[in-house]
């Protein structure tokens, strides 16, 4: 039987595959779970956005020399030797060999980041990548010698030892203008009232990446199933020198059995991850829920504004302070599958105040009201589909084997949709007549 630091050694590396397939299936799940948002649309939290690279002075990479902003580059040498070693032949007599040895060795590395806007068709939103799983495009890959201009031009000037003078050139970029694909927090910047994305360490995930999004949950499946088939493998090993390592008929039973311990671990924590996910996705549908009242709040602060520019145009103002009272009574929103209101726009309203009155389309506070509240419509419309689109991805857990079997266990809920009632779908209609 093997020493018994051996088999804690193995043990301790099955339990490390545990916790990675644990992690890789964890950051799966949550790109499972959480839905695109638009940029326009982002809120304070773990998001995902998709869009392209922008900024106004991006940066040029050192190698291929494009604009992007964000790059790394290296350069590799390429070394080879002799080396004699000692061995004992079959006679036991002492011997010594030579063998060749060789390598890449990194004798030059680098490269610059700097805070990008991500954008897409409703707007952008800042990013700050320091800190977070930066995967870009490889924009230069090239060997050469020393009669290349680029051995010594972008290379230094001193070698490795027992080089054979061949470098390698390699560099990735985020370049300008190329598509993303981005999970991180959502913060609010300090500068201006808006959002920016940036690290966070109590966030599990942080990734710019150009892959796309099924590519992500493909890379994190198979590494989840890797770590569970190498765990797998180690327990099994360390069961079988436990029981004597060969030297008996229970040795194969004991690699069944360690096989099988880390099934019922593996087990174990994917109940653990469920209902993590589950607990995650129903905390992001209250998250989601919030925001939307917070959209509420702000529209109805500029209601009064937008009342007093009115009131100061119209000669009948009566039917805009009903029709504005009936909108401020949508201060909050209701939840999904209950009764209530549900907050509706009001931009239609808007657009028939400027009709009837166009001394407001030349009054300033007018237009920017107007601005702000087709903005603020458009972020509830948003946080709506937001919601929704959570909702659907937390009824989708519930219902799929054998997830559904821990939803049921713990007695989780479907989530209606939020849908427009009748009074959201009907037009208002502001008549000033004199």
């Amino acid at each position: 039987m093997p020493p018994l630091i051996v088999i804690v050694l193995i043990a301790l590396g099955g339990f490390g595959c545990l916790v990675a397939s644990y992690r890789s299936n964890r950051k799966r799940r949550l790109l499972e779970a959480l839905p695109t948002s638009a940029t326009q649309g982002v809120f304070i939290g773990l998001v995902e956005v998709k869009g392209t690279a922008e900024s106004e002075a991006p940066l040029r990479t050192y190698l291929a020399e494009c604009q992007a902003v964000y790059y790394r580059w290296s350069v590799s040498e390429h070394w080879e030797r002799w080396v004699t070693e000692t061995y004992t032949d079959e006679k036991g007599r002492m011997r010594t060999r030579q063998r060749r040895e060789s390598g890449w060795s990194t004798v030059a590395s680098g490269g610059d980041s700097q805070p990008f806007y991500l954008a897409d068709e409703t707007g952008a939103i800042l990013v700050r990548p320091e800190g977070a799983d930066v995967r870009g495009v490889g924009v230069f890959n090239e060997y050469c010698g020393r009669g290349n201009p680029l051995y010594y031009g972008k290379g230094p000037r001193q070698s490795v030892m027992n080089s054979t003078h061949r470098r390698h050139f390699h560099e990735t970029a985020v370049v300008l203008h190329e598509d993303l694909y981005i999970v991180g927090r959502a913060r609010e910047r300090q500068d201006i009232i808006a959002a920016e994305i940036a690290a966070n360490k109590a966030v599990p995930l942080f990734l710019v990446t150009a892959e796309s999004e099924d590519e992500v949950k493909r890379r994190f499946g198979t590494g989840s199933i890797l770590w569970q088939l190498l765990g797998i493998i180690l327990f099994g090993v360390g069961g079988f020198l436990f029981a004597g390592g060969g030297e008996n008929e229970t040795s194969w039973i004991g690699a069944v059995a360690g096989a099988g311990v880390y099934l019922l671990l593996s087990g174990f924590g994917w109940l653990v991850l469920v209902y993590n996910s589950l607990i995650d996705t129903r905390n992001r549908m209250k998250q989601g829920f919030s925001q939307i009242d917070v959209q509420l709040e702000r529209r109805r602060s500029l209601l009064p504004n937008l009342v007093a520019v009115v009131e100061k145009t119209a000669s009948h103002e009566r039917e805009v302070l009903e029709s504005m009272a009936k909108l401020r009574a949508e201060a909050q929103a209701t939840a999904p599958g209950l009764p209530g209101v549900d907050p509706s726009g009001v931009s239609g309203s808007v657009r028939v105040l400027e009709e009837k009155y166009p001394d407001l389309k030349s009054n300033e506070s007018f237009l920017k009201l107007q601005r702000q509240l087709s903005e603020t419509e458009q972020r509830i419309a948003l946080a709506r589909s937001y919601l929704n689109d959570i909702a659907t991805a937390w009824n989708t857990q519930l219902e799929v084997f054998p997830e559904s079997l821990v939803g049921r266990l713990c007695g989780f809920p479907r989530q209606p949709l939020l849908e427009a009632d009748d009074f959201e779908r009907a037009t208002l209609e502001l008549d000033f007549a004199e």
